[in-house]
């Protein structure tokens, strides 16, 4: 088992929440097999942080903050980030780094520092190359951090600190999740949000490769490419997985015949789109609408 070196260089703070796991806690998730590829370490919500700053020459551990007010600087290595409301800071185990509040607008931030066995691989799908990565204000992280800082009504409870453990994978796939599709990163041209969008506007009929790679200014060769990274599929594959689920909410709320749910997710051939759904789904159209009574 890894050893987790529990610190006490936590920023004090200047008002608000801060919530340590206690060190017989940590032991225990860290060897649980529910939480001992990532738990929490301490997690906290300063408001307004007027005078907030840090400075860490080796981190410890693994550190997410969310900023959604005010602003604030990251430096880390040689560079240096301005921060606003709706930015995420990952910053992994041992990247020396400081930050600070603006002392004109301080930010208020969310914050948890984690550890575990897969917290590399979660700190690395939020922020592969820089420490930073915008993803907008976002109610449902907010209420995510919110429902971790009920740990102070447990009275240390194990398992509810376990269960803590698995909220925070949530936040953190969700953060990741939200990060890619924001917006375009790290030189990336297409906007995932954006080419989506256009996708659903043509579930019942085709888009035109040619004619998303010239809305991103790619050709069709380097748009399929970049896609593919973004997403794991070729943007015809999105696609139609985007029309399987279409189908799918088509089966579960209407009474339409699947050569009707066909037509209307582009497909004049029933029997084609079956075959599709099948291979997608892992069962046939009918056979979805027989097992959704269950």
């Amino acid at each position: 088992m890894k050893r987790v070196e529990l610190t006490s260089d936590w920023p004090l703070p200047p008002k608000g929440i801060r919530l340590l796991s206690p060190k017989f806690l940590v032991e225990a998730m860290a060897v649980d097999p529910l939480s001992e590829d990532l738990y929490p370490l301490a997690t906290g919500f300063y408001p307004r942080a007027q005078g907030h700053r840090m400075s860490r020459q080796q981190n410890a551990n693994y550190l997410l903050i969310y900023c959604t007010e005010g602003r604030g600087q990251l430096k880390a290595g040689k560079r240096q980030w301005a921060i606003k409301a709706g930015d995420i800071i990952s910053l992994p185990e041992g990247l020396a780094h400081s930050y600070r509040a603006d002392p004109k607008q301080p930010w208020s931030i969310y914050w948890a520092h984690y550890s575990g066995t897969l917290a590399r691989e979660y700190s690395r799908r939020i922020c592969a190359a820089d420490p930073f990565a915008q993803i907008g204000l976002q109610p449902r992280l907010i209420a995510d951090f919110e429902a971790l800082f009920a740990l102070r009504r447990t009275g240390y409870s194990t398992d509810a600190y376990i269960h803590s453990a698995c909220q925070l994978k949530q936040m953190l796939s969700f953060i990741a999740y939200t990060a890619q599709r924001h917006q375009p990163q790290h030189g990336q041209a297409i906007d995932l949000g954006k080419v989506e969008e256009l996708m659903h506007l043509h579930l019942g009929d085709n888009v035109n490769l040619q004619a998303l790679a010239d809305d991103a200014n790619l050709s069709k060769y380097h748009f399929t490419r970049k896609f593919k990274q973004l997403t794991g599929h070729s943007p015809i594959q999105h696609f139609i997985h985007l029309k399987m689920q279409h189908a799918c909410q088509l089966l579960d709320s209407t009474a339409n015949s699947v050569k009707q749910i066909a037509l209307e997710t582009g497909y004049k051939d029933a029997y084609y789109f079956s075959r599709l759904f099948k291979q997608v789904i892992g069962i046939s159209p009918s056979e979805y609408r027989r097992s959704k009574a269950a």
